[in-house]
Order: C-alpha cells, then structure tokens, then sequence
C-alpha cells in the first residue's frame, strides 16, 4: 500500500512540474510598437534578415550594416508560427529605406531581443 501512495505522489508531483506555463516570459510586441535596433553579437546580424551585401550592391544601395545601428523601427506586422516563433516585419522609423534598397525587413523576435540585436 505504501508503494502506491508513494507512486502516486511522485506521479503528481511530476506532472505538476510539467505544468509550468513557459510562454509567460515572453514579451507581447503589436502592430505600430517602436524598437531600436542594437548592436549585433557577431560581425552580422543572425536574427534580423537584412539583405546579403551582393544584393545591395547590386541595386544600388551601399552595404554598410553598421549604419543600420541605433535606427528607430516600427512594427508594421507581427506573425506567430506552429512552432512559438514571432517573426516581425519592420520598417524604418524616418520613412527611408534600409541601405537605400529594401523598405522592410523581417525580424526573429525573440531571438533577436535575446541577442541584444533590438531593443524596446
């Protein structure tokens, strides 16, 4: 009888454990938010897809990544997938254009605010 009770306990108390709600440290971005975008950990941005440097170059734009450091962002579309991910379109604050060439650009959120490469 005691194997049972303590079966029983140790099955609730694992269950309860996995009943932790992991979502509540997330913070919730909305349409028309403003983010700042900061400095990248390594030499390129990982969670902001700005476009490959041949790309800008060959539509005229100059391809300097660290003149997109300190820009003012604004939300202009937020986008959940299957897998927990947020994915974030943002264009500039000022109305120009990223690098002369691309108006939006898209935006791992959370691993992005993880990486220091946006902040709110």
């Amino acid at each position: 009888m005691r194997k049972y009770v303590l079966a029983t306990v140790i099955g609730l108390g694992v269950l309860t454990m996995n009943a932790q709600d992991f979502n509540s440290k997330s913070i919730a971005v909305e349409k028309g938010d403003v983010i700042e975008i900061g400095k990248p950990s390594t030499f390129k941005y990982k969670h902001i897809k700005f476009p490959r440097a041949n790309f800008i170059i060959k539509r005229g734009g100059i391809a300097n990544y660290k003149a997109a450091l300190g820009d003012e962002v604004v939300v202009t579309n937020v986008d959940a997938t299957k897998n927990g991910v947020t994915k974030v379109d943002v264009k500039r604050k000022d109305g120009k254009r990223f690098f002369n060439t691309v108006s939006t650009v898209s935006i791992n959120f959370e691993d992005a605010l993880a990486a220091n490469e946006i902040k709110l």
